[in-house]
C-alpha cells in the first residue's frame, strides 16, 4: 500500500511514465515554452530584431567528443551580446549546443535539462544516449510552428555511449528530424564553412589538444566568412566556449589553451 509522497509518484509514473516533458504538456501545458501567441501578436518584420546566436559544431576524439560554440548573438544587423553562452551541460554523460533564435533556444536547453534530471530521479539510472536523443527531437518538433515563422531552434546533442565507450553526434532540423553523425558536424549560420575546415582537417583518435586546434580553426574561418558568427575577441579576452564529453563527465576546456591555440591559429594566419 503506497501513503503520501510515495502514493503520488506512483500514480504519475502510471500515467506519464519517467517524462517531465509528457507530464507537463498534459497537466501543465502553459509551463512548456510556446511562441505561438508571441507570433501572432508580432509583424514579420518585427522578428528581425530577435537575437540570433550561431556557429556550433561537435566532433569525435581519441576519448570522446568535444562540442564547441562561438559566444556572439546578432540582433539583425547589431551585435546583441558578445559573451552568450550557447553550450550547456545536459547530464553528467551529454551536452548540448544550441543554434537559432536565442530565446527559444535558451527555453529548450533548459527544458532538456530538467527532463533528464527528472528521469534520472525517477528511473534512477540515466536515460540512454537514443532516448536522449529522441527526446530532443520531440521537444524541437513541438517548436515547429514558431520555427515556421522565424524563430528557428537547432541544436546538436553530443552524449557519451558507456556501453559503447565513444563519444555519439547528433544533429537535428527544424522538423524535430534527428540524425547521428561519425565523426563531425557544425551549423548555424556559419556553419558551411566550419564544416569545411572539419572536412579538411579531421582525422580519427586525435588528442584532445589536436582537437581543440581542429575545433578552432572551423571556428575562425566561419567567423572569417559570416557576420553573424565571432571570432575569438583578443581585446576583449572572449573566446569560443568548448566541452568535452568523455566517460569521466562533462567539463570545460581550459580558457588558456583556448586563447594560446587561438593566438596560434591568428598569428599563422597574418603571416599568409
Amino acid at each position: 500500500m503506497f501513503r503520501g509522497g510515495d502514493s503520488e509518484l506512483f500514480f504519475r509514473n502510471q500515467y506519464f511514465g519517467s517524462s517531465f516533458f509528457d507530464f507537463l504538456k498534459i497537466e501543465y501545458p502553459h509551463l512548456l515554452p510556446d511562441f505561438s501567441a508571441y507570433l501572432k501578436e508580432c509583424q514579420p518584420d518585427s522578428l528581425k530584431s530577435e537575437l540570433h546566436g550561431t556557429t556550433i559544431l561537435a566532433l569525435n576524439y581519441a576519448d570522446g567528443s568535444i562540442i564547441a560554440g562561438d559566444r556572439m548573438a546578432t540582433e539583425g544587423y547589431q551585435v546583441a551580446s558578445r559573451r552568450i553562452e550557447k553550450v550547456f551541460k545536459a547530464d553528467e554523460h551529454s551536452a548540448i549546443a544550441i543554434a537559432g533564435a536565442a530565446g527559444p533556444c535558451l527555453e529548450i536547453a533548459k527544458l532538456f535539462q530538467t527532463e533528464l534530471e527528472h528521469y534520472e530521479k525517477i528511473e534512477g539510472e540515466e536515460l540512454a544516449v537514443e532516448g536522449k536523443a529522441n527526446k530532443l527531437a520531440q521537444m524541437i518538433r513541438m517548436n515547429l510552428p514558431a520555427a515556421l515563422q522565424g524563430l528557428v531552434v537547432i541544436p546538436i546533442f553530443v552524449g557519451y555511449d558507456t556501453k559503447r565507450r565513444e563519444g555519439r553526434i547528433f544533429k537535428y532540423d527544424i522538423t524535430g528530424g534527428r540524425y547521428e553523425e561519425d565523426d563531425y558536424y557544425a551549423t548555424g549560420s556559419g556553419g558551411k564553412d566550419a564544416r569545411a575546415v572539419l572536412k579538411r582537417l579531421f582525422r580519427k583518435g586525435m588528442s584532445l589538444e589536436e582537437a581543440v586546434k581542429v575545433a578552432m580553426e572551423a571556428l575562425i574561418e566561419a567567423a572569417d566568412e559570416d557576420r553573424g558568427t565571432a571570432g575569438p575577441d583578443l581585446i576583449r579576452g572572449i573566446y569560443p566556449t568548448v566541452k568535452t564529453v568523455t566517460e569521466k563527465g562533462i567539463d570545460d576546456v581550459d580558457e588558456p589553451m583556448i586563447k594560446s591555440i587561438c593566438e596560434e591559429i591568428i598569428a599563422r594566419r597574418k603571416e599568409k
